[in-house]
């Protein structure tokens, strides 16, 4: 399995997706939203948190992708290490995925793309 680290994330986001990452809090400059060029909505939340805040051990920070997912596969990909509730989003419908290896760079890939397309909207 090979890991995948916020750089490829943006890359990946810019190549597919042609999207660039916005820091909208100054206060939080390592997060990063990734959004649609047309209708502005948000498909991707890249951040830097507190390990505890997620309910994990120690007292460092970690990387986490936020995504929006299909409600009806939250649960079963929650059961993953690696994938949490959505960090500071609705749970029902968004995944925080650690970026610390237990989540293969294709599984994170695919989520995003999952993430990209259904808050495209209509066409």
């Amino acid at each position: 399995m090979h890991p995948v680290n916020r750089a490829a994330i943006l890359a990946r986001a810019r190549e597919r997706y042609g999207t660039e990452p916005e820091a909208l809090w100054a206060r939080f400059p390592n997060h990063l939203v990734l959004r649609h060029r047309g209708n502005r909505r948000w498909y991707a939340l890249l951040m830097e948190v507190p390990a505890r805040s997620l309910g994990l051990p120690g007292e460092g920070r970690v990387d986490i992708l936020n995504v929006k997912c299909d409600p009806l596969l939250v649960g079963s990909l929650r059961q993953n290490p690696g994938i949490l509730p959505g960090y500071h989003m609705n749970k029902d419908r968004w995944i925080s995925i650690l970026l610390n290896g237990l989540v293969g760079r294709e599984a994170v890939f695919d989520l995003l793309e999952m993430s990209y397309r259904l808050t495209q909207g209509r066409r």
